[in-house]
């Protein structure tokens, strides 16, 4: 079975699949990966200030739609959305899309205040909105797409695949991967790999179809083309805040991901009609782009057990050699 039929079955499968259990995997003791949500709201603060100045570039439309794919918990949202003020807090709307149902379960909690005021919703992740003015935003979605691991052995591709005694390698017509592969680098490398998620343009194309005007942020981890052919990219597996290699193993009750391409990721953009704004490290993007002088100001006012806990997370999320250097933000743009 190749390598990305076995990820899409682990993770999705309608009954035994991860992300389809009772239980959702987010959170520290007892759980198997945190995101940048769980130290704090600074995250979600930081993109709503990004999107309130899109919504005065847009001259303050009357509705201003943020749509997230992949949503789980709804906690960027709920961060979202207790950040915005004045007039374009009166403007902004959240739609979370997740199917995952103990994420569905978390989201109606920590958005019960927005849901019960209309400023929020959920919707089915198959529904296609009407067109809108706002902005897609997404949070390590790109990383859970189902992807076949390639290697280069020397003078042919070759796909990763598991069978009963485990991984191996078998040579296939790669398809238009290699082309891509080959756009992306002058000197291949025996050794050299990465992998290939055959969903992304379909995923591209219906996340930017109802987006009439705005922005698309992706925030993943990830690389370029080049880079990641370079390091012979491949899946990981994440458990109990372990991350290894070994992917094969205890099959839909780990996290499975792979690294997201970001040179394609852009391409397929632009071939929507996006203007591609480029891409930053997380933290780079939120030293340089968030109101930390307004932060620094306001939090005065802060209990100091709060206050310390602000700073903790802005470190976190912004020193460099931290998790989040790691983490890209790709901006693109319609209209």
């Amino acid at each position: 079975m190749p390598a990305a039929e076995a990820m899409d079955l682990a993770l999705y499968h309608p009954q035994h699949g991860y992300y389809r259990q009772p239980e959702g995997p987010w959170g520290f003791e007892g759980k198997d990966y945190y995101t940048a949500l769980d130290v704090g709201p600074l995250l979600g603060q930081a993109l709503c200030h990004r999107l309130e100045a899109e919504w005065r570039r847009q001259d303050r439309p009357a509705a201003f739609t943020v749509l997230e794919p992949g949503a789980g918990r709804g906690w960027l949202g709920r961060d979202l959305l207790d950040a915005a003020s004045g007039a374009f807090a009166e403007a902004l709307r959240y739609v979370h899309q997740d199917d995952n149902p103990a994420a569905r379960r978390a989201a109606e909690v920590a958005l019960s205040v927005h849901l019960d005021s209309g400023r929020a919703r959920l919707a089915a992740q198959v529904e296609v909105l009407p067109p809108f003015e706002g902005a897609v935003v997404s949070n390590e979605l790109f990383d859970a797409l189902p992807a076949q691991p390639w290697r280069w052995d020397g003078g042919r591709w070759v796909r990763e695949v598991l069978t009963a005694d485990g991984p191996e390698w078998e040579a296939v017509d790669p398809g238009p991967a290699a082309a891509w592969f080959a756009s992306a680098t002058q000197d291949l490398e025996p050794a050299d790999g990465s992998t290939w998620c055959e969903g992304l343009p379909g995923l591209v194309r219906t996340l930017t179809a109802s987006l009439r005007r705005g922005l698309f942020l992706a925030v993943d981890y990830g690389d370029t083309a080049a880079a990641l052919l370079g390091k012979g990219a491949g899946l990981r597996r994440f458990r109990a805040h372990h991350v290894d290699g070994r992917w094969w193993e205890d099959l839909g009750t780990c996290d499975l991901t792979a690294d997201v391409d970001f040179s394609r990721l852009a391409s397929l953009l632009q071939a929507e009609g996006l203007d591609v704004l480029g891409a930053d490290s997380l933290s780079r993007w939120i030293r340089e782009h968030a109101p930390l002088r307004r932060w620094e100001e306001a939090w005065q006012d802060l209990p100091p057990r709060e206050r310390i806990r602000r700073t903790e997370n802005l470190l976190q999320l912004t020193m460099p050699g931290m998790l989040w250097e790691r983490f890209q933000l790709l901006q693109a743009r319609r209209g």
